[in-house]
């Protein structure tokens, strides 16, 4: 990985660590609803430049209904329910529960596309969701609940939801979007999710003005996390190959739990790095970053 390669690396892994903590400033005061439709509108608006580059709208306008249609499970969905989850949860264990999007999406593409894992990928499949269930029902992890075990358990089972919405649409995007230019999908998506989210976004927007430092906060998370994020994430894929881009997953909660921290007080507990890293080697054996020799060997 060359040096310019490594930084953006980083860079995306701290703009997809902070969505956490800007989705928590903004839903504080415009709800979830309304956070997670200003963030996808937003975003689109930003996007739509990118129709001008060659190749982008001829792609976009050959499969536009599937491509809108999947902006609801890759992007609407999800970001509502995180943007739910961060006001009962501490951001820190949010962005680890959402390291699990390469475990669902391995299960989904097994279950959907019919590909089998391997011996080394099922293992982690079964470390990651052990890491999974250690992490919502152990002690340690209810530290930093604030509003009840049983809201928060409502929030985690909306994080471990919008990972299922992601597993759906990338075996969804495999399936049936095959060939379209990335950003055809990244720009479409994101308006797609925007029309799925306009009148309840309408229906559910907060009666009482937000200050300016919510709607810095939105914007933050729409422009940066969503937006740029996208274009760098492509970029990545294009040098590095989509194995590589992917284990930026591993890094997300690192920089998430550090905001949630410095900026908003949040503990980090023993319990809540343990279940990560467990979790991060579940992903990293599902995805087949990192394989067990002798299970592989066995298996052929």
């Amino acid at each position: 990985m060359t040096p310019i390669l490594a930084l953006e690396f980083l860079v995306l892994a701290a703009l997809w660590g902070s969505s956490f903590l800007f989705m928590r400033l903004g839903a504080a005061e415009f709800g979830p609803v309304a956070t997670a439709g200003l963030r996808v509108g937003l975003a689109a608006l930003f996007l739509l430049p990118v129709f001008a580059w060659p190749g982008v709208w001829a792609s976009f306008r050959a499969r536009w209904r599937a491509i809108l249609f999947v902006g609801l499970f890759n992007s609407g969905i999800p970001f509502l329910l995180f943007a739910f989850a961060v006001l009962h949860i501490p951001t820190g264990l949010t962005a680890i529960l959402n390291a699990t999007v390469p475990l669902t999406g391995a299960v989904v593409a097994w279950l959907w596309l019919h590909e089998r894992p391997g011996p080394s990928r099922v293992l982690g499949l079964a470390i990651g969701f052990v890491g999974v269930a250690l992490l919502v029902i152990g002690k340690s992890g209810w530290s930093g609940l604030s509003a009840g075990g049983a809201l928060g358990i409502v929030a985690m089972l909306a994080c471990l939801l919008a990972t299922l919405c992601y597993g759906l649409s990338a075996s969804f995007t495999k399936r049936h979007l095959t060939g379209v230019h990335p950003l055809a999908t990244a720009t479409g998506s994101q308006i797609g999710a925007a029309m799925g989210l306009a009148l309840p976004m309408w229906w559910w927007w907060p009666a009482a003005p937000a200050s300016a430092g919510a709607w810095w906060a939105v914007a933050a998370v729409a422009l940066l996390c969503t937006s740029v994020a996208y274009i760098l994430f492509f970029r990545i894929i294009a040098k590095a190959g989509p194995s590589k881009a992917l284990t930026v997953t591993f890094l997300v909660p690192v920089f998430a739990l550090a905001y949630g921290s410095w900026f908003l007080g949040e503990s980090i507990t023993g319990w809540m790095v343990a279940c990560g890293i467990v979790i991060v080697s579940g992903t990293a054996l599902s995805t087949g970053l990192l394989r067990v020799g002798w299970l592989e060997r066995r298996a052929a």
